[in-house]
């Protein structure tokens, strides 16, 4: 079995990116720039949207805007966003490395880097670092922000299709399926304690079907579902216990579904959030005020059987953070 020692403690300090072009194209007619964004981006009421039309960093149509206009369809928008700091993010580096082929590359995510840009996050991320050592090499999966661990990686785009094919399959089978998938990833967390009933070693399995709900900030966000939502979508997956503490419980998962946020709902949703994790809330549902890339949970992609092109299986681990080891070995 492959290992690795974890990723150093170094972080990239908070800096200034270079700003971006955000481009949309308009699908329906509509009664201004600032409420077209204003629906499409909550983030920013169109008040904020007006302010920026005034400074010229919305464009029509290859134009630039200095007040509001209706629009049509077929319009298309470029949002010239001003560069903004983004947060210290921890250094990724050939030390990351948990399994490399001169192809495939795995790698051990440290807690707090985001994988890919989004949620405020442009260049301060895994991707970016990546191409400064491994110009070739791309992730073939997403792990969210605060969860480190292992992650995929390939320089080959045919390398990057088959692993990609593979890890949707692993997780893409129905919620019933008891069948082990050939590729198997198993997470290691701290959850909220668990019902006393649950013994040590102990396996359960969680089903509650994921589905979108209300949010305040975002418009929709991905939630233990309600009963009777016919656009839900099914899950499961398997939590053991490992190990009780005072304040909470070690847990082992595994995932037969691949859906948003998956881990982090289903713990919620038998009563046990992932510890730290201020979104989901016991029953599933999330709290009004918080975004999911806000972190404070424990989640580690522990260990990873994986099936090369040549038929060889690969089994990988990442070392479990303090936090996550047992207490009492």
């Amino acid at each position: 079995m492959s290992n690795a020692s974890s990723a150093g403690e170094a972080w990239l300090p908070a800096a200034f990116n270079q700003g971006h072009a955000y481009r949309d194209r308009v699908d329906r007619p509509a009664a201004s720039v600032a409420g077209f964004y204003a629906e499409r981006y909550r983030h920013s009421d169109q008040a904020v949207w007006t302010e920026r039309l005034a400074a010229g960093e919305i464009w029509c149509n290859g134009q630039q805007l200095r007040a509001d206009a209706p629009l049509a369809a077929g319009d298309r928008l470029v949002w010239h966003r001003p560069p903004w700091q983004e947060a210290a993010v921890p250094v990724l580096s050939e030390r990351s490395v948990v399994f490399g082929d001169g192809d495939l590359l795995v790698l051990n995510k440290p807690s707090g880097l985001p994988v890919l840009p989004a949620g405020g996050f442009l260049e301060h991320t895994l991707l970016t670092q990546l191409q400064a050592w491994a110009p070739e090499a791309r992730p073939v999966h997403r792990l969210g922000r605060f969860t480190s661990g292992l992650l995929v990686c390939a320089r080959r785009p045919a390398t990057r299709s088959w692993l990609s094919a593979q890890l949707r399959e692993s997780t893409s089978a129905p919620a019933d399926s008891a069948a082990p998938p050939a590729c198997r990833k198993l997470y290691r967390a701290l959850t909220q304690p668990l019902p006393s009933a649950w013994a040590i070693g102990e396996t359960r399995v969680i089903s509650a079907a994921i589905g979108l709900l209300p949010h305040p900030l975002l418009g929709q966000i991905w939630c233990a579902a309600d009963p009777g939502d016919a656009a839900a979508l099914p899950s499961r997956s398997e939590l053991t216990l490992v190990e009780r503490r005072s304040d909470s419980c070690l847990v082992d998962l595994a995932i037969a579904t691949g859906r948003p946020h998956q881990i982090r709902i289903h713990t919620a949703a038998i009563g046990a959030p992932l510890l730290g994790d201020p979104l989901y809330r016991a029953g599933g549902s999330a709290d009004p005020a918080v975004l999911p890339g806000e972190g404070g949970y424990h989640l580690h992609a522990h260990r990873l059987n994986l099936q090369l092109q040549n038929g060889e299986s690969l089994k990988l681990q990442a070392p479990l953070p303090g936090s996550l080891d047992l207490q009492g070995k």
